[in-house]
């Protein structure tokens, strides 16, 4: 795999950055960071003068071709949802009317900074809070469906990723037919799990849909906030909390007791969802590395991920199917 040095996102230079925001009456006073983000391009911009009361925002270039404008839309319209209802997320600012804004070929938005550090998640209490604000979230989310925006299944997060992956000849030949075999077999326990899942009555709603501990900001005062909703998705409840624990099955016991502590506070949790874990576990892993696959042409991720592609690579990925289709054949973790 080679990468490519075209990439649109080699345009964006901190003149193009500070340029897109001058077109929606927004100035930097020079200070930008770039910060982590490997999916979009994201920017920490000091102004000159505040916009509602921020004087620091963050400047969002999404990738092009990745989402619809009114995927991008409905994703901002449920921030503002979470917000108005007091949930503690972090929804776009509408300079110049809207809030997403296009400049030099890309799409933008423009949110407030807010502050903050990873949770510690060997903390019962930071994971009960985390428990209580989530079931806030799933509140809102349990309203109305997402209209345009995907749902996180067994077809877009497994099947789609596996033929893209083995279509696009991504993966080495040397390993290529044991991969194939051991996520064919992954893929037939996880149809089975959410074909039971179904059976046993568990409903979709709207997500986070990416609610790892990277994606929460923990301030000891007001707790935790959520950042980054560009995943957002339609799925099972679970998918939101089961991140946010690992380790052994005893510690796993012990975090998902204390988030579903807080989390049935506030709204009901169906246990036949536990069976999901694993399942949705195994998903990730394979929509992972196609997401990898398919932005190497982004020079960023060579650059970030240079492990990714080589058939040592692919053989830990084998390795990593067969533990979780025996980790899908175990009782799930209960609370």
């Amino acid at each position: 795999m080679t990468a490519d040095a075209r990439h649109p996102y080699e345009t964006l230079t901190p003149d193009a950055v500070l340029d897109a925001l001058a077109s929606v009456g927004l100035y930097g006073d020079g200070r930008l960071l770039a910060l982590s983000s490997y999916e979009n391009r994201v920017y920490q911009v000091h102004l000159e003068e505040p916009y509602e009361g921020a004087s620091i925002v963050v400047a969002k270039f999404y990738r092009p071709g990745r989402w619809s404008e009114a995927q991008i839309l409905e994703e901002h319209a449920f921030a503002a949802e979470l917000m108005a209802d007091e949930v503690p997320a972090v929804a776009p600012l509408a300079p110049g009317g809207s809030t997403l804004n296009h400049h030099g070929g890309f799409a933008f938005s423009v949110s407030p900074r807010r502050g903050g550090r990873m949770p510690e998640l060997d903390d019962g209490e930071v994971l009960e809070w985390i428990g209580r604000y989530l079931a806030r979230l799933h509140i809102v989310g349990a309203r109305s469906p997402f209209r345009v925006r995907p749902a996180l299944d067994v077809q877009t997060f497994g099947e789609e990723p596996r033929d893209w992956l083995l279509g696009h000849d991504a993966i080495p030949l040397d390993v290529q037919g044991d991969w194939a075999r051991g996520c064919a077999l992954a893929l037939d326990q996880i149809r089975d799990a959410f074909d039971s899942a179904r059976q046993a009555g568990v409903r979709n709603l709207r997500l986070h849909g990416d609610c790892h501990p990277g994606n929460i900001l923990w301030t000891p005062d007001a707790g935790p906030h959520f950042v980054e909703v560009d995943d957002a998705r339609t799925g099972p409840a679970v998918q939101d909390l089961w991140m946010l624990f690992s380790g052994e099955r005893a510690q796993r016991q012990k975090q998902l007791g204390a988030l579903l502590d807080g989390y049935e506070q506030m709204r009901d949790f169906d246990r036949a969802e536990l069976a999901l874990i694993e399942p949705l576990r195994t998903l990730r892993l394979i929509h992972y590395s196609a997401w990898l696959a398919r932005r190497w042409d982004d020079p960023a991720f060579p650059r970030a991920f240079p492990w990714f592609g080589s058939s040592d690579y692919w053989r830990g990925q084998v390795q990593m199917l067969e533990e979780q289709r025996e980790a899908m054949e175990e009782p799930p973790v209960v609370a």
